[in-house]
């Protein structure tokens, strides 16, 4: 027994000796930090709201006068004739159907129009993670949450942040 132990040990050392005598140079990006610090997130923000202000403003009117409609029935209701209390609600069961599916479709492309420009600018991540791994010679770059510890030094978020923000 304590000679297959022994034969182990040494098997283990003789496999891991190449592993050590090349030892790789590694980095770490943490992606939710650098995109929180990036420029051009803001922008993207301001753009979408430019690009969807109109039919937000359309949805919230919408949504004001269903309010108005429901506070009318609760205030005037008890005054109001059968056919106005009918006609009131098939109006808010117009309006209502009417908002959601406007809403909907809203919510669908801001969804895909979001998604489309953080694409973009995962791409020009990706490009300055590669453009600081080449230059600074790094063989691996892994995603922070990926790693369990890693010194403050092999962590390159910042010139990821700082190298987009030049480019901007």
């Amino acid at each position: 027994m304590k000679k297959m132990v022994n034969r182990a040990l040494v098997t283990m050392a003789f496999l891991s000796a190449p592993m050590m005598a090349h030892a790789e140079k590694i980095a770490v990006v943490d992606m939710g930090e650098v995109f929180e610090q990036l420029p051009q997130r803001e922008q993207i923000s301001q753009s979408l709201k430019t690009e969807f202000g109109d039919r937000v403003a359309e949805v919230q009117k919408m949504q004001e006068e269903m309010r108005t409609m429901v506070e009318k029935q609760q205030r005037d209701g008890a005054l109001m004739s059968d056919s106005q209390k009918t006609d009131l609600v098939r109006q808010m069961e117009s309006l209502k159907s009417d908002f959601q599916l406007k809403g909907k479709a809203l919510d669908e492309d801001m969804r895909r129009r979001q998604g489309e420009e953080q694409n973009k600018l995962l791409v020009k991540v990706q490009e300055a993670i590669n453009t600081i791994a080449q230059k600074e010679s790094y063989d691996i770059v892994l995603q922070r949450g990926a790693v369990i510890f890693v010194k403050p030094e092999a962590d390159i978020s910042d010139k990821v942040v700082q190298a987009l923000s030049k480019g901007n």
